[in-house]
């Protein structure tokens, strides 16, 4: 759902004016201080204009997650703004980043080059993980997904997968709490029609 803090997030992260959104949208200049001072309410037909002018369903993808790999570059290396990014069919909150999937020991949930998107910060403590798949980094800098099980004492953990070796008795730096997975051939349809769309606007602008 798109909400006045996402459209304020996404003017203040592209750097682009209330006065411009109002342009795309089709809409005089004083429509957008409505919608963000809650005088006005965001159209149906709206949305999309909006998400795409604000590059709001654009989320940045930190590197890549093992399920049976090891990855590289580690976490703290990765520059704030990430390594590239994923475009989603919706808008999506700030507070989240993506990660590719490396790997086949979570088959067949989760495939070799999908993207999973998670929430930045860890939102709950340990104990509500447990039996749930989740983006981790081990207090060691390693980074998995995997499914986290209660392990010999309240700071340990046990790490499952549906087709690799448990890995036993370790701890979390963070918890990465999954809220959409893309597999690898949805992002591959969403790359060709984004880039579709872009030949269209160049197209059209000569």
């Amino acid at each position: 759902m798109l909400d006045v803090e996402m459209i304020e997030r996404g003017l203040k992260k592209t750097g682009k004016s209330k006065g411009g959104l109002a342009r795309v949208m089709g809409v005089r200049a004083g429509a957008v201080s409505e919608i963000l001072g809650g005088q006005r309410l965001i159209k149906a037909a709206e949305v999309a204009v909006i998400m795409e002018y604000l590059e709001l369903n654009y989320v940045p993808i930190m590197g890549r997650i093992g399920a049976g790999a090891v990855i590289e570059p580690e976490y703290e290396q990765v520059p704030p703004e990430g390594l590239g990014e994923v475009e989603l069919p919706f808008p999506i909150s700030g507070e989240t980043i993506a990660f590719e999937v490396s790997g086949d020991s979570m088959l067949p949930k989760y495939e070799n080059g999908d993207v999973i998107v998670v929430y930045r910060e860890q939102r709950h403590p340990l104990p509500s993980f447990y039996g749930e798949e989740a983006a981790v980094r081990l207090k060691t800098g390693e980074r998995y997904l995997k499914t986290i099980e209660r392990g010999k004492s309240p700071s340990m953990v046990n790490l499952t997968s549906f087709n690799a070796k448990t890995i036993t008795g370790v701890k979390l730096d963070w918890i990465g709490e999954i809220c959409v997975t893309l597999p690898r051939a949805q992002i591959a349809r969403m790359r060709s029609r984004s880039a579709a769309r872009e030949r269209k606007t160049k197209a059209s602008a000569k």
